[in-house]
């Protein structure tokens, strides 16, 4: 194996553990309850410590999958069908795509008793940036359509549509230009009268978040913004986005949060560096095609192109085409 390869290998090693470490993070209920707070209007004004209680078990990180058909397990219990997210044996399917992070989330109704609930299911996708191969809301829009699907014989069954819950899809991209967020839902246009049609326009929901790459400034506008950018930023010290978590947010950083945080400044630094380097070696075989087109065009024959430059045949004949 070359070195190019070894060095690729663990580059992408790097990332996909940074990955890791980013969802495990994210997947803290404390931050997953700020994001709660800023995303659904149930939660605005409440205290993010409050929120937490209302997340329901443990989330799922990484593990359950989107295809159709998979997303749900079904299991007997005692002579009982039971059926829930399916987390079994994720590596015998390696290849799936996975939600990032998805959860259930009660919702206290208004001016009800205590008992007196709502559920809903959220999914929280990080992403690294904006997608070039395609359109990172038409991406959402399949997602959201999936947490609604795979909810048949498991959130309800036959055709008890009435018991469909909410889900919201929730995007966090990073290194974007400015700081946004956006909420995409269904709306109801009467075309030919006024008709009431019965149902829901809130079961579908998908907010966007983009992230600045600088850290945002204190402020309530955007609070949200500089939490994840501290989270993930590449340029703070493990100390720094601690101080801000305990200081700003009042987030208590046990031993789990201190690790996550400081594997992933470390990882980051290493990506940074891996990054240093390939623009290094790109910036060295640029200069050497074109000394190679250089030596080409006063004509030296590739035999003599290739005694200087160490270069076999092909290799120089693939640059001139290139370059040419």
């Amino acid at each position: 194996m070359n070195t190019e390869i070894k060095n690729t290998i663990h580059a992408s090693d790097i990332e996909a553990q940074y990955d890791e470490k980013a969802k495990r993070l994210l997947s803290n209920k404390i931050i997953l309850a700020y994001i709660l707070v800023n995303t659904i209007k149930e939660f605005q004004g409440m205290s993010p410590k409050d929120v937490a209680s209302y997340i329901e078990g443990e989330p799922f990180v990484g593990v359950v999958p989107i295809e159709s058909g998979l997303t749900n397990v079904e299991k007997e219990n005692d002579g009982q069908r039971i059926v829930g997210m399916n987390t079994e044996a994720a590596e015998i399917n390696e290849g799936l795509i996975r939600f990032d992070i998805i959860f259930y989330v009660r919702l206290p109704l208004a001016n009800s008793k205590k008992s007196d609930i709502s559920q809903v299911i959220v999914n929280v996708e990080a992403q690294k940036d904006e997608p070039t191969k395609y359109p990172i809301l038409d991406r959402a829009v399949f997602y959201v359509s999936r947490l609604i699907s795979s909810q048949k014989e498991r959130d309800f069954v036959k055709t008890n549509y009435n018991d469909i819950k909410r889900v919201f899809t929730i995007w966090i991209c990073m290194n974007m230009k400015e700081n946004s967020m956006s909420y995409v839902h269904l709306t109801k246009d009467d075309i030919v009268g006024d008709y009431q049609w019965k149902g829901r326009l809130d079961l579908l929901n998908i907010v966007l978040i983009g992230i600045a790459d600088e850290v945002s400034q204190q402020d309530d506008k955007y609070e949200l913004h500089r939490l994840l950018n501290t989270l993930f930023s590449m340029d703070l010290s493990a100390a720094r986005k601690l101080e801000i978590m305990e200081t700003e947010y009042h987030i208590l950083t046990d031993d789990g949060i201190r690790e996550d945080v400081t594997t992933m400044c470390n990882l980051s630094q290493g990506i940074l560096e891996k990054g240093e380097a390939k623009g290094e070696a790109r910036g060295e075989e640029k200069k050497e095609a074109k000394i190679i087109l250089n030596m080409y065009k006063k004509g030296y024959t590739l035999e003599q192109i290739a005694d200087v430059t160490d270069k076999s045949a092909e290799e120089i004949e693939a640059i001139i085409e290139k370059g040419c």
